[in-house]
C-alpha cells in the first residue's frame, strides 16, 4: 500500500456532508410484471409502493422493501421487453446489486433459481459467501451470506480491522483468516457459520 493510497477505516471522516444510510436505489426496469416476478416473487421482497413517476409521468415508478427498510426502486414502461443481455459497463453505471441472505438458505435459493430457469455461479469472497444470478433486465444479482453474522452497526468496523490484518500479512485479498481476526479483536460474540467449499472467483490463488 503506497502512502497515495486513501486511508480504510470505519470511523467517520470529516466533511461537509454526513450521510446517515442508504435510503434507495433506483434502476431503469423492464416492465411492472417482470420486475415483480423476479424481485417479489422470487426474491421476496414486497412490493411497497407503485404510482407515476414524479419527473416522467409515463413510467411507472416502483418501490421495493428489500428487507431491512431500505428501498430498490425501478422506473419501468410497458412497452420495454425484459432481456437476458447484461447491460454494457461504463462510469456511472450500476455493476451489480446485491441482496443478503442467511447462510443457511442457501441449498434452498439455489434450488429456487434453478426451479425458476436462473442460472447461478457461486463463489467465497473471503469476507462472505456469494451465489450470483442475473435479474429480468440482465443486471446480475449478487445474493450474500455473510460467514459471520455481524452486527450491522460493527460491519464496516470489522471489515476495516480485516483489512489492516490483510496488509500486514502480505495478503491480496481478505479471507477467512483475516476475518476471524478481526471479530476475535473486537470480542465479537459470533460464530463462522458453514458455507459450501467454493472457488474465490478471482483467478489468483489465493
Amino acid at each position: 500500500m503506497s502512502d497515495d493510497d486513501p486511508a480504510v477505516t470505519a470511523e467517520r471522516p470529516s466533511s461537509p456532508i454526513a450521510v446517515q444510510g442508504t435510503d434507495h436505489v433506483t434502476v431503469t426496469g423492464s416492465n411492472v410484471a417482470d420486475t415483480v416476478q423476479f424481485y417479489r416473487d422470487l426474491l421476496g421482497m414486497p412490493l411497497v409502493l407503485q404510482q407515476p413517476n414524479l419527473d416522467q409521468p409515463e413510467l411507472t415508478h416502483l418501490f421495493f422493501d428489500t428487507g431491512d427498510g431500505r428501498m430498490l426502486t425501478f422506473f419501468v414502461d410497458e412497452s420495454r421487453p425484459s432481456r437476458t443481455v447484461p447491460p454494457r459497463p461504463d462510469v456511472g453505471q450500476v455493476h451489480h446489486l446485491a441482496f443478503r441472505i442467511a447462510a443457511e438458505r442457501l441449498p434452498d435459493i439455489k434450488a429456487a433459481l434453478t426451479d425458476a430457469g436462473h442460472r447461478f455461479s457461486e463463489f467465497d469472497r473471503g469476507a462472505f459467501h456469494s451465489v450470483y444470478t442475473r435479474d429480468n433486465n440482465g443486471l446480475t444479482v449478487e445474493l450474500v451470506a455473510d460467514k459471520w453474522p455481524v452486527p450491522d452497526d460493527r460491519r464496516g468496523e470489522v471489515l476495516a480491522l480485516a483489512h489492516r490484518h490483510r496488509v500486514e500479512a502480505g495478503d491480496a485479498f481478505v479471507d477467512d483468516a483475516h476475518m476471524q481476526a478481526a471479530v476475535d479483536e473486537l470480542g465479537l460474540d459470533v460464530d463462522r457459520q458453514p458455507v459450501p467449499d467454493a472457488p474465490a472467483g478471482t483467478g489468483v490463488d489465493r
